[in-house]
């Protein structure tokens, strides 16, 4: 099949976390997802939570503490209106910025195009950008 269109988008990224109960209360609170769905038992506990435009976010209790190393994920980007509003938002339920937000001028065919991004570290060290554009 060799124009069969197999893949639509992301559906989730997966986090193991160090606090189950400190990452469900970011990304409810300090971000505003929603958690669709709860699953397990103590130390074997899951959530999703959605993020918008079909996409999610998944966590499982029972990460380490430890300082882990960059891997295959560079950093988990969330679609947003208000760039600065959102870090905002997360800077204020504690979550460590790492890069204040800015315009970012992004050579591309067919034109050139600026996004606005920043960027935190969310309760278990990920990550996070925050990706504002007039792209659909």
């Amino acid at each position: 099949m060799a124009n069969a269109k197999t893949l639509d988008g992301i559906h989730h990224v997966a986090i193991r976390v160090p606090d189950y109960d400190a990452a469900a209360t970011f990304y409810t609170e300090a971000l505003g997802l929603e958690q669709v769905l709860e699953w397990g038992e103590e130390a074997k506990r899951s959530a999703l939570f959605h993020a918008g435009r079909g996409s999610y976010v998944e966590i499982f209790s029972g990460g380490s503490d430890d300082e882990k190393p960059d891997g295959h994920w560079l950093h988990l980007a969330f679609r947003s209106e208000d760039c600065d509003a959102a870090l905002e938002r997360a800077r204020a339920a504690g979550a460590e910025v790492t890069m204040e937000p800015r315009d970012v001028p992004m050579e591309s065919r067919p034109e050139t195009t600026t996004f606005r991004i920043a960027f935190c570290k969310g309760p278990a060290g990920e990550t996070i950008e925050f990706f504002q554009n007039d792209l659909t």
